[in-house]
């Protein structure tokens, strides 16, 4: 991957530690999380019902959807509950300095 694909969505002091963002990158929603030491970036889109997943509480990795209460890995993307049943696209993160750079995958 090509460093011309990683989009600037956030610095460092915007996303403490448990912190979360939600960023749009060519028109699609991403939510970018802090935790487990690292960013992590994932479509806001529940893969039930279309829910946002930023505006959901996030305890240590998990996110849970603010609808129906389906938990996500904002790491990995996997399902952790019910109604949920696929994973949530997960998109790469890199830190330059200060500042966090994501690139959708495809």
């Amino acid at each position: 991957m090509t460093n011309d694909k990683f989009i600037k969505v956030a610095t460092r002091s915007e996303l403490p530690p448990g912190g979360k963002k939600l960023a749009e990158i060519d028109g699609r929603a991403i939510a970018i999380f802090h935790c487990d030491g690292g960013f992590h970036a994932i479509d806001d889109v529940c893969t039930h019902d279309g829910g946002p997943l930023a505006e959901g509480e996030l305890k240590g990795c998990e996110i849970r959807c603010p609808r129906h209460g389906a938990r996500f890995d904002v790491r990995t993307g996997r399902a952790l509950s019910m109604p949920a049943f696929e994973p949530v696209a997960t998109h790469t993160v890199e830190v330059r300095g200060d500042d966090i750079y994501v690139a959708i995958e495809d």
